[in-house]
């Protein structure tokens, strides 16, 4: 059984660096970015909690391996970093709602 944290990371790792400083050169397009896959989950049947931890997955990545390109990604590592993991849980679903709500705003 393949492990969906180590998965994750394999699919984030293999986006081109070009295409990647795309996603995140602004807040708003690592929320189109994020509303896209969310789109995508969902057409796959995947619920909200599945959902949001995935986008937990992408904001741990972030965490460890990108430094951030704009105050508003600043923040959601500061907070990240600092957070426990139901925090962490509660964040994921934050971010999935602000990407629905925002994303292609």
């Amino acid at each position: 059984m393949t492990d969906p944290k180590r998965e994750a990371e394999n699919q984030i790792k293999e986006i081109p660096e070009e295409k990647k400083e795309d996603i995140l050169q602004s807040y708003n397009q690592f929320q189109d970015y994020l509303k896209s896959k969310i789109e995508k989950g969902e057409a796959l049947g995947l619920n909200e909690h599945q959902i949001a931890k995935g986008a937990e997955r992408v904001a741990e990545y972030l965490k460890r391996h990108e430094e951030p390109r704009n105050t508003e990604e600043k923040l959601l590592q500061e907070m990240w970093k600092v957070a426990d993991e139901d925090e962490k849980h509660a964040m994921g679903h934050i971010l999935v709602k602000l990407a629905k709500e925002h994303g292609d705003s």
